[in-house]
């Protein structure tokens, strides 16, 4: 595995700036991933399976480093609006669950009560603080299912309405017919015209 200082320097050209999130998102990654067992994520990409449950800066990082990619479906996105990140090795089944702590703001804070911008502060802090000090990590278990994993699609079906494919089991049965999400009223998008 990379040094913290190389992961830095990635994510900050990858993600293109550096901040407080990308710190916390390398740590995570760093810690889950040794947690688990893994010590080089380039060796055990085939293996890993992360869930991300927040869509901001943190979860480039854990990307980053983990090499997990939503294209590769290695990577999962749930929307739980926190700093918080499953690591599961598919082999062993040994999962965990790392979160950040939220009183690691205040901390970095006093940490470095001269530095006036508290980004910068947590920024610093960041790199030095204890993993227990910014972190809760928890063993789980993580109930997966095989069209969850990654690799080739296991099924795909057409929906009777749009004729759109939808792949692994994502599909909803109402009544006789098969339908897409989106035409089964659970759209995120309202068609406008047809160009």
């Amino acid at each position: 595995m990379k040094s913290l200082e190389e992961y830095i320097v990635l994510a900050g050209q990858s993600h293109g700036h550096m901040c407080p999130g990308q710190i916390l998102g390398i740590r995570m990654a760093l810690l889950g991933l040794r947690s688990i067992g893994i010590d080089d994520p380039a060796q055990a990409r085939k293996r890993l399976l992360t869930f991300v449950e927040i869509d901001r800066c943190a979860t480039d990082a854990v990307s980053l480093v983990t090499g997990c990619r939503l294209g590769k479906r290695s990577l999962k996105f749930l929307d739980y609006g926190k700093v918080a990140a499953t690591f599961v090795d598919l082999e062993t089944g040994r999962a965990v669950r790392v979160a950040a702590r939220d009183d690691a703001r205040a901390k970095a804070k006093a940490m470095f009560p001269q530095m006036s911008d508290a980004t910068r502060a947590q920024l610093e802090a960041y790199k030095l603080m204890e993993n227990e000090e910014l972190f809760n990590l928890q063993a789980v278990r993580v109930a997966l299912k095989l069209e969850d994993l990654p690799g080739r699609p296991r099924s795909r079906v057409a929906c009777a309405q749009c004729g759109e494919g939808v792949n692994d089991g994502r599909e909803l049965r109402l009544g006789d017919r098969v339908l897409c999400r989106s035409c089964a009223g659970g759209s995120y998008y309202e068609v406008t015209s047809d160009e």
